[in-house]
């Protein structure tokens, strides 16, 4: 069963990651982000894409320029994640073929990301749209858009979110926090497969 979840890795460091990514592979995550403002993040993308299946997409969050979009590819990642609509960036990553999920809490970001190719929509800050906000949003996309809450959005509200229209979800800090070690990383993402799998 392949989930609409985005494992969201932020302030991990390259020596832990593919331990802990190897527990989240088990349990049923296929699509893991490393931010750019991690340590050597690159480094992190490089070792999670020489090491895990190709079914999994690697790639980078907080992504802020076109240049960063060249890096990500450079180090084997497929995915990129930005907190704003940037078309610099989309364009590029569309350009290499990645998967662009551009941040947005307008229509007009939304329709903006969209007429430069997106993949999909990030809403952020989820938790300052609320499933209100984006039931409005939802009301005006095309149907076949994908929209995924991130910031605000974790297993005790999942429900409500996907009512208001959510396919997925990006998952942060309900999953990973730095210095969590890769065992405590994989019970809170079963906590957070569960929770999905019973709205989904």
């Amino acid at each position: 069963m392949s989930r609409n979840l985005i494992a969201i890795l932020r302030g991990v460091k390259p020596e832990e990651v593919l331990e802990i990514c190897r527990g989240l592979v088990e349990i049923g995550f296929t699509k893991i982000e490393v931010p750019l403002n991690s340590p050597n993040a690159y480094e992190s993308i490089s070792i999670l894409s020489k090491n895990l299946p190709d079914t999994i997409m690697i790639g980078a969050g907080t992504v802020l320029t076109a240049e960063q979009v060249d890096e990500v590819k450079a180090a084997g990642g497929r995915l990129i994640v930005s907190p704003d609509c940037n078309t610099s960036v989309i364009d590029r990553t569309v350009e290499h073929g990645m998967e662009s999920w551009p941040g947005v809490a307008t229509a007009t970001e939304a329709f903006t990301a969209l007429r430069h190719g997106a993949t999909g929509l990030k809403l952020f800050p989820g938790i300052a749209l609320k499933p209100e906000g984006l039931g409005a949003l939802k009301a005006v996309l095309p149907k076949d858009v994908a929209v995924y809450p991130v910031g605000g959005a974790g297993p005790s509200n999942f429900a409500e979110w996907v009512k208001a229209g959510a396919e997925g979800f990006g998952i942060g800090s309900a999953l990973y926090k730095p210095g969590l070690t890769a065992e405590e990383v994989k019970a809170r993402g079963q906590d957070i497969i569960d929770a999905y799998d019973a709205v989904f």
